[in-house]
């Protein structure tokens, strides 16, 4: 989630003339089958329903927002500011209930005496 958030950070910093750039970070948690295609050219792929979740997040996401399913949420509330988006529906996984990543979140330290 940090790598998501620095991409934000930095791509939040350029500027094309007078365009601001900005795009769109999808993500979600689960199994996947990984493996090398090819016979001339080799290339590294990840498959699974998982993969397509996070597609979609990406592509119905909103310009310049990390979102994130669900089971993405659930491994990283207590690390990461999130905010509810409520759900859209996803071809193939009807209403999927959705978060944009905020920041990280500031850990209390403990005084020192």
């Amino acid at each position: 989630m940090q790598l998501a958030l620095d991409m934000q950070a930095a791509v939040a910093e350029q500027t094309f003339g007078d365009q601001q750039l900005a795009f769109r970070i999808g993500i979600n948690s689960g199994p996947v089958v990984a493996g090398v295609i090819g016979r001339k050219k080799f290339i590294y792929d990840l498959w699974g329903e998982a993969v397509n979740l996070a597609s979609c997040m990406e592509s119905q996401g909103q310009r310049g927002a990390i979102q994130i399913t669900r089971r993405t949420f659930e491994l990283i509330k207590d690390e990461f500011v999130c905010e509810a988006r409520g759900a859209i529906d996803v071809k193939g996984a009807n209403h999927v209930e959705i978060w944009h990543v905020l920041g990280r979140r500031v850990s209390a330290r403990p005084a020192i005496a």
